[in-house]
């Protein structure tokens, strides 16, 4: 079976605005999913105003929605919720991405979609996750990425912390381990014939990309900087360097014969 027709048959109620939500369900899109984007009626997904636009759609928002459907929904009103609801009984996965208690003030929180669908996979994704003492802050990529430690060891010695061109957080912490938790949960599903709450916190979800970093940290005792970092300024052999004419080589020659295959050309 190809990539493409891997979860064919699988229905996603796709509920996120912006790009962690939307990374994830590209993701089961993209392997045959059928998903169905569920937006309000005042506006729809944020991504969707975002320029440059093509034939008036922003180009961030075609990017992440790909082989989805959509549809307009009022979930304030009282009949949007009646045909949500309905909706739900018919789908295999939830994804929504809103302030941890909102679905719930909704009347459309785990409980009550898993009282009409016992099997769904309802899956939530946040900064800081559904509960502790940050749930209910604010962020974007960037204060998930600081907070987890990134930030602070990203850039060259001795200058202010280097924002990464990619949003880390957003698609690897967030849309990226959705995805794997959603494809977790349906395992279990399949073999328990009940479905799951999947909790998915990007600050979290970026921590362990640390691995390596904190494993020097609790054997050396020596917190990591910017610029010294092994694989980010420390190593010669693992650096940019600029060229004569103006632009950059990245040299990745980390084992000692490539290195030296290098140095002597």
């Amino acid at each position: 079976m190809s990539q493409e027709q891997a979860l064919r048959g699988l229905k996603v109620l796709d509920l996120t605005r912006l790009l962690p939500g939307g990374y994830c369900t590209l993701l089961l899109a993209d392997m045959g999913a059928d998903v169905l984007k569920v937006e309000d009626p005042f506006g729809g997904d944020y991504m969707r105003w975002f320029p440059p636009k093509m034939n008036e759609e922003s180009i961030y928002f075609l990017a992440v929605n790909r082989n989805k459907k959509s549809m307009r929904l009022n979930l304030k009103d009282e009949r949007g919720k009646e045909i949500f609801k309905k909706l739900a009984t018919q789908y295999d996965v939830l994804v929504e991405g809103f302030r941890p208690g909102v679905m719930q003030k909704l009347g459309l929180g785990y409980e009550e979609i898993s009282a009409v669908n016992p099997g769904i996979v309802y899956c939530s994704i946040s900064g800081y996750g559904q509960d502790g003492p940050y749930s209910q802050r604010a962020g974007h990529d960037i204060n998930y990425i600081g907070i987890a430690g990134i930030l602070g060891i990203t850039g060259y010695k001795g200058q202010p912390p280097v924002v990464p061109a990619v949003p880390i957080a957003d698609f690897g912490g967030g849309g990226l381990l959705a995805a794997l938790g959603i494809l977790m949960a349906l395992y279990h599903r399949d073999r328990s014939g009940k479905g799951q709450h999947v909790d998915i916190s990007m600050m979290d979800g970026v921590v362990p990309w640390l691995a390596n970093i904190a494993a020097r940290y609790f054997y050396t005792e020596e917190a990591p900087a910017a610029g010294e970092v092994d694989l980010a300024g420390g190593f010669i052999c693992y650096r940019t360097y600029e060229t004569r004419d103006g632009r950059y080589l990245s040299v990745g020659a980390l084992e000692p014969k490539f290195w030296a295959n290098f140095c002597r050309l």
